[in-house]
Formats: C-alpha cells, structure tokens, sequence
C-alpha cells in the first residue's frame, strides 16, 4: 500500500482544538443540499461526525490507517450514527470504489500534500455530481503553523486552484476562506456538462 507523505497530523486532541467542524462545513455551504459526502483521509473522523449530523444521506469515510477507521466507527456507535460508511483504503492508488457521479460533495483536508495531487482531485471531479463541490483545507504556507507537512511539500493556495482546474473544477475568488489560525479553505465546483470552467 502507497502511504502518503507525512502530514505532520497532531495528537487528537490537540487536533479538535484547530477546528469547529460544523462551523466550517456550513462555511463551505456543505449544510444545504447536500445528501451524499466522501471524507478522504478521514483521520479521527472530525469532519466525518460533524458531517454525518448535518446531512440525512450517507457520508464515506476511507483512510489507509486501519485504526483510524476504528476510531471512526466508535464514535459512530457512541454518537448514534447510522449514515456513515467507513472503509480502509488505499484511494491514493486504487481511487474511492465509488461510481461516477454518485456524491454531492468531498473533502479533501491537509491532503493534498502528496505526490499526486491532481490525481486526487480528478478522482473527487469523477465521482461528484454535476454542480458538486470540492472542499479543500490545508495549513498555510507558514513555519510558524505548530504542525503540518514540510514547507517543501505543503503546497500554496494557489498552487491548489491550479491543480483544481487541472483537475476540471471551477473556482471562484470568493470561495477562498481565511481559517484562522493556522489553515486556508477552498472550495471548487463540478460544471455541468455544458458549462465553461471559471
């Protein structure tokens, strides 16, 4: 199995306290039509959760660290949570299993560090819906962030919507968040079939 290149991913609960998951989920808007969500690299399944609560369809959870996918079910059965389908999973190599155009939105959080970026992405653009939505987290290009990936491999916000729409989506300005103190956010879109790239 590929594993992919250090992220530099603290200690949970030092983890929590960078995020207020609901919050950023309805920052990207992932809080209104939006049934279906994929979670690569869900971790200790922080937006998994928050995700599972807010949506009424069904939320995939892969990682390729089986005891995060354990951890990740536990707090499924403690929170009551019967919409989550975890998985351990090499999606790097193998993709998500998941069919075309089968998932309103995707999260791809302090990820797309690895080697194959794009890949990753045009794998989220295959399996979204027209008009879904790519969110995208990840540390700011800052040594003084407290974790993280090497500044070598941490890639740039911009360097993000280029893979983007390399990848196909659309990227508009005002979807560029400030996620203070330590991340940015982004946020893509799926055209439809007819529809130019921005």
């Amino acid at each position: 199995m590929m594993k992919v290149r250090d992220s530099g991913m603290p200690e949970e609960v030092r983890w929590t306290d960078f995020f207020d998951p609901e919050s950023i989920l309805r920052l990207f808007g992932l809080d209104r039509g939006v049934d279906s969500l994929i979670d690569f690299g869900c971790g200790y399944g922080t937006f998994t959760i928050a995700a599972a609560k807010l949506i009424p369809g069904t939320v995939h959870a892969l990682d390729i660290e089986p005891e995060m996918i354990e951890t990740v079910r536990a707090k499924c059965r403690q929170a009551g949570l019967a919409n989550v389908r975890s998985e351990v999973r090499d999606f790097v190599s193998s993709g998500s299993g998941l069919a075309e155009n089968s998932v309103d939105s995707a999260l791809l959080f302090n990820i797309l560090h690895h080697e194959n970026p794009i890949d990753l992405m045009s794998e989220a653009r295959r399996i979204l819906r027209p008009g879904g939505r790519l969110a995208v987290i990840h540390w700011n290009y800052d040594p003084a962030t407290p974790r993280g990936p090497s500044l070598e491999i941490r890639p740039r916000p911009e360097q993000c919507i280029q893979w983007g729409r390399t990848a196909g989506f659309a990227f508009d300005e005002e979807d560029r968040f400030d996620l203070r103190p330590y991340h940015y956010g982004l946020l893509f879109r799926k055209p439809g079939p007819n529809e130019r790239r921005a």
